[in-house]
């Protein structure tokens, strides 16, 4: 399966197609395996005591790529507070991701997901390039992740 982010550009506005990968199970091996180390987007999940995935964060990564990035994110011993700490040691941690090469396509579409999940500090800018965006979602797990 072709996982990627594709644009159609019509005047001001863009349409972005996210073609996420399946879901995996946040582990060392499966990462390692399975994870690409180029360029992307990407969300991590954890699952709540009611089998519901949770939000962590979403975000994009370029220097090391996916691979390097969800290794760290994911990993308890290099968590950057307790609540991140205690959430990667106890729970299980999910993941997904979609790989593109171009950082202002990975700016929009993060930038779009933070404002739409958290939009009281979505902590990132757009590219600037147009002036609606819209995103369409598609996954092999049928995962829209709805806050």
């Amino acid at each position: 399966m072709n996982y990627s982010i594709t644009a159609r550009e019509k005047a001001d506005e863009i349409y972005y197609f996210i073609q996420w990968s399946p879901l995996a199970r946040a582990e060392r091996w499966t990462i390692n395996a399975k994870v690409p180390s180029v360029a992307g987007v990407y969300e991590i999940y954890w699952m709540d005591d009611h089998k519901h995935l949770r939000m962590m964060v979403v975000g994009n990564t370029h220097y090391g790529g996916l691979r390097t990035e969800l290794r760290r994110l994911t990993d308890p011993e290099l968590a950057l507070d307790a609540k991140t700490r205690d959430t990667l040691e106890n729970r299980e941690i999910w993941f997904r991701y979609a790989p593109s090469n171009s950082a202002s396509v990975m700016a929009d579409v993060v930038w779009f997901f933070r404002t739409t999940y958290f939009p009281e500090n979505p902590g990132v800018e757009h590219s600037g390039r147009f002036k609606k965006m819209y995103m369409k979602e598609s996954a092999p797990d049928k995962l829209i992740w709805i806050p």
